[in-house]
Order: structure tokens, then C-alpha cells, then sequence
């Protein structure tokens, strides 16, 4: 192998996301990201998440890039989960979630048996996927970690274990600040993950995560340096990590069909929610999605339709069917018949990078999980944050703390599980955060001015100089390298 000249042999890699659309969607483009640079990408998945990939690498095979799909069978009796349970939007309560991980950590023979039968050169392996380092030193091949998230949030979460501030403070709505971090970021100890405070059953497999990134050859970020400079500094220089920036990869979907059937094929016809659009004027649109795994209950959501109900913004709201089968149950009487003229109901899929895309759009309502956050910080929209569950809390202080493009309601209580239990949040907060981001007030003309500046400087980080640009050009400069000397 030393023996060829690095510039003539093709590369391989394995590309393996956790079965959750969150993860799987950038994975996805990482994937098309190698193969445009003349790599052999294969995306590891398992039957029933294939068809989410299935027909934008048909459409790439078409423009000559090698990329393919190849299926491991998920052992969901094993685990003891449900017939056809193969992805986290699948599960409906935290005892699945352990059966889920479970058959997730089931797969590291299976993938040993693909690098045994297809050698590939390196992998990059969902974070969650711990034990990936592991099988690809048994082959001597780099393992490259994929979060899906940015490095502000493990920045946090690393001062929050070195230093742990929460320790001394009584009260879990007091404010301490987070120490050693390049701004002031303040939490109150509601807002710190459980695995910090109290022993949990997932304290392991955190352990085993970081454990797994150290030994791994690297990390891929997708997030851009100009996002987060201070905090890409820290991650290196402080936390001795070596990472890649290379988004937002969400740029990677150039055309109309690319940005519509991104994930999953759009439940409403994108050219009828362009023409919609159309008809309105520039940044008078909030649009409103709490993501593809996020449950909030029909309560929380009959606060949040009252609050469209009184305030004058147009606005698309993107329902999750599966999620209340009954829609009556929390809609007002004749909600979307009275709003059909300011109000457009998608149900379950939207085309999210195509809506936020739009000039008619003004601001964005978003559980701040991190794809959604990137995705509205690219199209410059400034948000109110509405963290769920996980990181989220982390994102919403990089955008209202940080980047100040953004207004948080909701809830300010970590959670580990995706499902909300009450309406924490009443009507006229939901109203005052919609007229703050919304309206013609100072606040608001600063918040729009800032989000556009980072929309800019992310459409020229993945451009040809830009600074992901480059991270990624080194990246393959050095993995070629690696490679071909070993």
C-alpha cells in the first residue's frame, strides 16, 4: 500500500450515524462531502433508515459520485424492542431508550465483519458508536468522531466536569457562571445534565464517549470557525482535541430537490409553500418546528396556537402527526380554517432548509437541536429558542449568550427524554417573544442585522478560500497521507 502514489488510489470510507434523523441527515452530507473529493463514501445503516439515503445517492451516482448504501440487519428482538423499532423516533419512553442503545452497541461485530470483507481506509463514526474506535485500531484504520453538534456545547460540558460550579449552589433557579470559558456564560443548576449531578444509567456509556474520542483519530464538526473562533481555540488548545470545522454541510444541498427531500420526502409540495411564501413580505414569516424527535404535549401546544391566534405575523408551523393523532385535542375550534390567510399547518416533514431559505421568513421557532440551530443561523434568521431535551439548553446559550441572535422561551430544566410534560410556557410569553423577534424595535433590527452577517460568513466558510473550505481540504491532504505511509 505505501508503495502507490497517494494522488492515483482511491480512498474508502465507512460513514455510520446513529439511527436518528438528527444525526443521520449530516451524516449524509459528510458522505457526499468525501465523494465529491473523488472518495469512495458507503453509509452504514440498517433497513428500515435506508430509504431516508436511498434516492439522493441515486441522483449522486448519476453525477459520477461513488457513494452506496450498505445495510446491517438491527438486532430490535434481541434488544427486546418492538418489530421494526429502528430509530429513536420510534421510541416511546426511556425503557426503549436503553433497549435501543442496547442493540445499537449489538452492531460493532456486524461493522467488524464489513471492515474484514470491504477494507476501507477510515471511518467516521457517530459519537454514540463508542466502541467504533476500538474495531477500526483492530484494522489499523482511523476512526473519526462525529458529533452532530457544535463545540461550544463540549466546551461547556468540559469546564462543567472539570470544575463543577453547580456543586455549591442551593437553589437550581441561581445563576453561577461557567468557569474558564472565553465569554461569560451563565447556567443555573436545573440547566446541568443529571450525568453531572446524580447517578444515572447512561453515566457509563458518557464515559465510554470520551474515553472512545481521545483514543480516535480526530473529530468532524459541523459548525464553522468565524461561528465559534474562541471556542474552536479552546477545544484545541485547552481540551487537546483535534478537530476538523467543515460545515455547515447543510450547504451541500445546492438544488430545489436536494434542499426539499433532504431527510425525508416532504409531507406538503414544496413549489405550493414557495408560492405561499411568495406572497409575503420580506421577514414577516416566523416559522415554527420543534424538530423530528422532539414531543411536545397538547397542552404546551394549544398555548403556543393561542399565541398565533392574537398577534399579527404570518407563520408556518410544522405539526408532528404521529405525535398527536388527535389534532382537535389541542387546536383551537376552526383554528386552521381562520388562520389560512396568515397561517400555513405543514404536517410531519417539511422542507426546513428551503423554508428558512426564504426572504419572506423573519424569525424562527426552534427546540434548538443543532441542525435546525446551523440551518437558521446559514439563512441569517434570527430565532426564539425553545430548548427540549439534551444539548439543546447548551445551544440556546451559544445563540442568546454568544451570538445574540436569539430570544429564549420554554422551559430552562434539562431533560433527558424528548417528551414534554406540561405547558410551562403560557400564551402572552409566547406572544411577548414573537413581537421582541418580530416587530420593528431596536432589539429586533439588531438581532436580524447580526443573524444576517452570520448567515453570510457561513455560505463563504464552505466556499472555495473559505475556512471550512480549507479545513477539509486539509483533512483529506493528511488522511491521504496517513494512509498511504502507515
Amino acid at each position: 500500500m505505501g508503495s502507490e502514489d497517494p494522488q492515483n488510489r482511491q480512498l474508502h470510507g465507512f460513514f455510520f450515524p446513529l439511527m436518528a434523523y438528527g444525526h443521520m441527515i449530516p451524516m449524509f452530507d459528510i458522505a457526499r462531502m468525501f465523494a465529491s473529493r473523488g472518495v469512495k463514501a458507503t453509509i452504514i445503516t440498517t433497513p428500515a433508515n435506508a430509504s431516508t439515503f436511498s434516492k439522493a445517492t441515486e441522483r449522486d451516482r448519476l453525477l459520477n459520485l461513488d457513494i452506496n448504501i450498505q445495510i446491517l440487519q438491527f438486532p430490535t428482538e434481541e434488544a427486546g424492542l418492538p418489530e421494526g423499532c429502528e430509530n429513536m423516533n420510534d421510541l416511546d419512553g426511556l425503557d426503549t431508550i436503553h433497549a435501543f442503545f442496547k442493540a445499537v452497541n449489538m452492531l460493532q461485530q456486524p461493522l467488524e465483519r464489513l471492515f474484514e470483507d470491504y477494507q476501507p481506509d477510515f471511518i467516521v463514526a457517530d459519537f454514540v458508536l463508542h466502541w467504533a474506535t476500538e474495531s477500526a485500531a483492530k484494522f489499523g484504520i482511523p476512526r473519526f468522531v462525529f458529533h452532530g453538534t457544535n463545540i461550544f456545547w463540549q466546551c461547556v460540558e468540559h469546564s462543567l466536569d472539570c470544575y463543577k460550579p453547580f456543586e455549591d449552589i442551593a437553589s437550581d433557579t441561581e445563576t453561577f457562571v461557567v468557569p474558564g470559558l472565553p465569554d461569560k456564560i451563565e447556567m443555573t443548576r436545573s440547566q446541568v445534565p443529571d450525568h453531572f449531578k446524580v447517578e444515572t444509567p447512561f453515566i457509563e456509556m458518557v464515559q465510554q464517549i470520551k474515553d472512545s474520542e481521545v483514543k480516535s483519530y480526530g473529530v468532524l464538526v459541523n459548525s464553522f470557525y468565524e461561528l465559534e473562533p474562541a471556542y474552536a481555540d479552546y477545544y484545541r488548545d485547552i481540551m487537546g482535541r483535534r478537530a476538523w470545522q467543515i460545515g455547515p454541510v447543510s450547504l451541500r444541498n445546492k438544488n430545489t430537490i436536494d434542499k426539499a427531500q433532504r431527510g425525508k420526502q416532504s409531507a406538503i409540495d414544496e413549489h405550493y409553500v414557495l408560492n405561499w411564501l411568495d406572497s409575503k413580505e420580506p421577514n414577516s414569516v416566523l416559522y415554527i418546528c420543534f424538530g423530528s424527535t422532539s414531543r411536545m404535549n397538547n397542552a404546551q401546544l394549544l398555548e403556543i396556537a393561542m399565541a398565533l391566534e392574537d398577534q399579527k405575523f404570518s407563520f408556518i408551523w410544522v405539526i408532528r402527526t404521529t405525535q398527536n393523532s388527535d389534532e382537535k385535542s389541542f387546536l383551537p375550534a376552526c383554528f386552521e380554517e381562520n388562520m389560512k390567510e396568515k397561517g400555513l399547518i405543514i404536517r410531519e416533514w417539511a422542507p426546513q432548509v428551503l423554508i428558512l431559505g426564504h426572504p419572506s421568513i423573519g424569525g424562527f421557532m426552534t427546540h434548538c437541536g443543532w441542525n435546525s440551530t446551523l440551518e437558521g443561523v446559514t439563512a441569517g434568521v434570527p430565532m426564539i429558542t425553545w430548548p427540549l431535551f439534551a444539548e439543546q439548553l447548551h445551544n440556546e446559550n451559544l445563540v442568546t449568550q454568544v451570538l445574540k441572535t436569539g430570544i429564549r422561551v420554554g422551559t430552562q430544566k434539562w431533560n433527558q427524554w424528548f417528551e414534554t410534560e406540561d405547558a410551562s410556557t403560557k400564551k402572552d410569553e409566547i406572544e411577548k417573544a414573537i413581537n421582541r423577534l418580530m416587530g420593528d424595535g431596536e432589539e429586533a433590527k439588531e438581532m436580524r442585522s447580526k443573524a444576517k452577517e452570520l448567515g453570510e460568513l457561513a455560505r463563504k466558510a464552505v466556499e472555495e478560500g473559505g475556512s471550512s473550505n480549507a479545513e477539509f481540504t486539509s483533512l483529506l491532504e493528511e488522511l491521504r497521507l496517513y494512509i498511504n505511509v502507515r
